[in-house]
């Protein structure tokens, strides 16, 4: 169903079934796939890809050029992945050279007036909650819930099955399965509750703990060592090794402990 009120480019692809209210915007460059219903005052602009039954509210704005000095007008896109509901007044931009792609996976929940920058990559089942300002470049794994008005640094990752303080100020990397919080934004325990909630096992959260003690709660002040006698003093585990690789991987270090 589109209303005779909003505007569509020629060049638009939308699927049949797209329901597309007054006075929405669609630009040329543009795919919509089915089940989508897109709210009235949205728009929907160029290079933006948007998956199968998505809803977009209202107010929102994807794919529009990116806030970034640098872009010089290269072709880049905003991609929505499946089942994903992005709420009022919501603004995604499209990606620069770096990536050439800001995505937001499948089965994700973006709330009212958040930002996602340039070439962010968000995974699926992620949580956003209102007013989040997420600068370029971020990463966020799959399963991670941002609770509301947190500010999120260019180029952090937060990680998979992260549970994030409203308000927080992100600086620095957040691995995964932890609850972080408290200002400066510090590690404040395992995302118990998240987990079992996803079918973890109390044996995959106390291995998961387990490795968190000797980074946050061992006395050892050298992360690398940390990591050296977790790779050597804990059984391999696909938990484990998610995380020894998240730590070694990140070029901004991550978050402290509340008594570091």
């Amino acid at each position: 169903m589109r209303q005779p009120l909003a505007y569509i480019h020629p060049d638009a692809k939308i699927a049949d079934n797209v329901v597309i209210e007054p006075f929405v915007t669609i630009d040329k460059n543009v795919v919509i796939g089915e089940g989508t219903r897109i709210g009235s005052n949205a728009c929907i602009m160029e290079g933006s890809r948007i998956g199968k039954n998505c809803i977009i509210f209202p107010g929102a704005v994807i794919g529009a050029i990116p806030q970034d000095l640098k872009f010089k007008g290269e072709d880049t896109l905003a991609i929505i992945g499946d089942n994903t509901t992005i709420r009022e007044c919501v603004t995604i931009n499209r990606g620069t050279a770096s990536k050439g792609k800001t995505v937001v996976g499948n089965n994700c929940l973006i709330m009212a007036y958040c930002h996602i920058g340039h070439d962010c990559i968000l995974g699926n089942n992620i949580i956003i909650s209102n007013a989040t300002q997420m600068a370029g470049e971020v990463t966020v794994d799959d399963h991670a819930i941002i609770s509301g008005g947190a500010l999120i640094h260019q180029f952090t990752r937060i990680g998979s099955h992260v549970m994030l303080q409203g308000g927080a100020k992100v600086g620095k990397d957040v691995p995964p399965f932890v609850t972080a919080g408290r200002e400066p934004l510090s590690y404040a325990g395992i995302n118990s509750i998240g987990l079992r909630r996803r079918g973890f096992t109390n044996e995959q959260i106390r291995d998961i703990q387990d490795v968190y003690r000797y980074l946050y709660q061992s006395g050892i002040s050298n992360t690398s060592m940390a990591l050296e006698r977790i790779q050597a003093e804990l059984p391999a585990t696909k938990e484990r090794d998610e995380i020894l690789l998240f730590v070694r991987n990140s070029p901004r270090g991550i978050i402290k402990g509340y008594f570091d």
